[in-house]
């Protein structure tokens, strides 16, 4: 994908972290639940689609929303829909997706894992709760930060995570090797300032511990229109102005207590 390089990649839970946005094999057992519980917040106020509660696990009755549309354009209708977690979240998605747990129940502790693909079947996204997270900054990459939004409605204890979809490395200098160097998801880490940044770690804090919604950008998924001779870096630029970008933006920047 890149010229390969040979940093030092910040530790197994990083690994862990690109097998399971980038959709590759599953590991062998779920992480750790953590046994620290913290309480929700009281209450949240959401700008995001509108809040309806079902029956954990389920997927609501589809809705009919309109898209804004560029001026003169015809006006077009997209069905969306809400799904809830078994543990309280809740999030929009096009009633054209699915929303399927790909490795069955999780082991004793309770979580969530859902894996959300299009209408052809291609993964777009992972949401994964109660997870036990933490990572280490060995090496230091060039960045590009294309697209960010703050996540109100997950904020905890006065700190908000955010929406974010960033890049690592150029094609003169290489971000971490044997990792997709793009990523779009829900962080709770610091804003990358300066001229260089860590290697991507999407993860929000959330109780009992953390969880994480988003993917490794990867063009065999995530159909980018353009010249197929683009660098991978290019192709994640131009995916920010397509339709399904702003599907998956809409759907993980909803997610939102269900409560």
């Amino acid at each position: 994908m890149r010229p390969p390089t040979s940093p030092r990649l910040a530790a197994p839970t990083a690994i862990l972290v690109a097998c399971l946005m980038a959709g590759c094999g599953q590991p062998a057992a779920p992480p750790a639940p953590s046994q620290n519980a913290s309480d929700l917040p009281a209450s949240v106020t959401s700008s995001a689609a509108p809040n309806a509660t079902v029956p954990p696990g389920s997927t609501s009755a589809p809705e009919e929303t309109k898209e804004p549309q560029a001026t003169g354009a015809p006006a077009q209708t997209a069905a969306w829909t809400s799904y809830t977690t078994t543990d309280g979240l809740i999030f929009d998605h096009p009633a054209a997706w699915s929303v399927e747990d790909p490795a069955g129940e999780l082991a004793e502790g309770g979580g969530t894992f859902a894996e959300i693909t299009n209408a052809a079947g291609q993964p777009l996204a992972t949401l994964r709760t109660n997870m036990a997270t933490g990572s280490t900054c060995l090496d230091r990459f060039p960045y590009a930060v294309l697209d960010s939004q703050d996540m109100t409605a997950l904020t905890l204890k006065g700190a908000t995570p955010r929406f974010i979809f960033e890049t690592r490395g150029t094609p003169e200098d290489p971000g971490p090797a044997n990792t997709p160097a793009a990523a779009y998801g829900i962080t709770s880490g610091p804003a990358p300032s300066g001229d260089s940044a860590c290697a991507i770690f999407h993860f929000f804090t959330w109780p009992p511990n953390g969880a994480m919604f988003g993917a490794f950008y990867n063009p065999e998924n995530n159909k980018t229109p353009g010249d197929a001779s683009l660098t991978y870096l290019e192709k994640a630029k131009i995916y920010t102005e397509t339709d399904e970008y702003r599907d998956i933006k809409r759907m993980i920047t909803s997610l939102r207590p269900a409560g």
